[in-house]
């Protein structure tokens, strides 16, 4: 099997049409072409969003989605970072070593590239765990390193 990746003498690499995928899980109404950036209410409405968030997993943007306030329809966007993104620190090193959601913010915009048009959420009973978590971090006075 030929390595793409590689020309005939195997020493010099050719680009690659792949590039990562990023996420953005919302009820927003967007369209291709379309800027997501800060400084508009977040996905949770709690005040103006200083960062926005993406993610390169496709469960961590179905949270995204699925956790927003509002009454519209749940939406997943594929996204490309207008400048640099850096990991979220509410969901790296404070609740899981690493970076293991693949989960970033951004003072930059995101373009919409595209939507996942067929996609499975959690489970009512998963989505209600979280709802409830969450509601519980909020009445401990736990607050998002995001705020900071």
């Amino acid at each position: 099997m030929r390595n793409p990746n590689n020309e005939k003498n195997g020493n010099r690499k050719t680009p690659t049409p792949f590039a990562q995928t990023y996420f953005h899980g919302t009820k927003a109404d967007l369209q291709p072409g379309d800027l997501i950036e800060p400084g508009y209410y977040s996905n949770y409405g709690q005040k103006k969003a200083k960062y926005i968030f993406l993610s390169a997993t496709l469960d961590a943007a179905i949270w995204g989605a699925e956790l927003s306030v509002g009454e519209g329809r749940e939406r997943i966007y594929l996204v490309e970072p207008t400048g640099p993104i850096e990991n979220d620190p509410d969901l790296t090193d404070r609740k899981f070593p690493g970076n293991p959601t693949m989960s970033y913010r951004s003072e930059a915009p995101f373009r919409i590239v595209g939507e996942i048009s067929t996609w499975e959420g959690h489970t009512c009973e998963q989505t209600k765990a979280m709802k409830d978590a969450l509601k519980k971090l909020k009445e401990q006075g736990v607050n998002s390193l995001n705020d900071e």
